[in-house]
């Protein structure tokens, strides 16, 4: 799994987000939804009585950022909490928020924090001294609520955001956050602008993830928030989706004519920096490596 999340780590790095600290600059994406661009890009969502945030920034220092952008957007609103997944930069700066915040999780993600957050944030914590520092003493919480595969949070003057899982895709636990009115999608690492997907270890699998886009397709988005890529439209869902049953049939055809995983992973490379030329791609070693897995 570290392997796997550092090479995806490199790939966000190249969108400019290597720098872990969150600014409080706001881009707005919707009628009802402003971003913090950044490692990752955090989401909020403002209704006229309650506000959501949308992950969590690297440590509590990050925490107390997005704490206080909130509450100059929307001052004295209720505030919920949720992440999109497990992953350090996600998850590790709810610390820094209000006690009284209100953090909710699906439970297949809920899972694998119970599994593996605290490891992830020791290894992140010793990546280097600022991570070390931004990490000190982080204790993940249990939240305050859990949820099967679907949650509606009514934030007020007909304002709702639906808290939805449909299964594993870079992770085990994938949340994804849909706005309504604004029909805005707030998709953490499962709808990314031009990024090549990656798959965690004890996490979904190219089918699955593609089974997860069919159902995210069905929501009709207009906006797009990713978490490690740039604002876009609705149509990163299915140019994610294309590309993804692209590169799957593309290891598939060269693990039936018995070529190994590696030299498949270097064949499709060079293959897909020219057929996606728009697309900064490094390698698709790690997705490659994951459908020679698949069962």
């Amino acid at each position: 799994m570290i392997r796997r999340f550092l090479t995806f780590f490199m790939a966000a790095s190249a969108f400019g987000q290597a720098n872990p600290i969150l600014g409080e600059d706001t881009v707005k994406v919707s009628d009802h939804v402003w971003a913090i661009m950044g490692f990752p890009n955090i989401g909020i969502v403002v209704g006229s009585n309650a506000t959501l945030v949308v992950d969590t920034g690297l440590g509590p220092r990050n925490g107390a950022t997005i704490a206080k952008v909130a509450a100059k957007l929307a001052p004295n609103h209720k505030l919920y909490l949720t992440t999109t997944h497990f992953h350090p930069e996600h998850a590790a700066g709810e610390p820094g928020f209000p006690p009284d915040t209100i953090l909710i999780r699906n439970k297949a993600q809920q899972d694998d924090m119970d599994k593996h957050g605290q490891e992830l944030i020791a290894t992140f914590s010793n990546r280097n001294a600022q991570q070390k520092e931004l990490l000190a003493g982080v204790t993940l919480r249990a939240p305050d609520e859990i949820f099967d595969k679907e949650k509606t949070l009514d934030l007020g003057g007909g304002v709702t955001a639906r808290l939805l899982w449909f299964g594993g895709a870079h992770t085990k636990g994938d949340e994804l956050i849909f706005v309504d009115p604004d029909k805005t999608l707030i998709s953490g690492d499962v709808v990314q602008n031009k990024v090549v997907p990656n798959i965690s270890n004890d996490g979904g699998t190219p089918s699955s993830w593609i089974a997860v886009l069919d159902q995210i397709e069905k929501l009709g988005a207009l906006h797009v928030l990713p978490d490690h890529s740039a604002i876009g439209d609705g149509s990163l869902v299915a140019k994610e989706r294309a590309f993804i049953v692209d590169l799957r049939a593309s290891a598939l055809d060269l693990e039936r004519q018995g070529v190994s995983a590696a030299d498949a992973g270097t064949r499709l490379t060079a293959e897909f920096k020219t057929k996606y030329p728009d697309w900064p791609i490094n390698s698709v070693a790690n997705f490659v490596n994951s459908v020679y897995a698949e069962p």
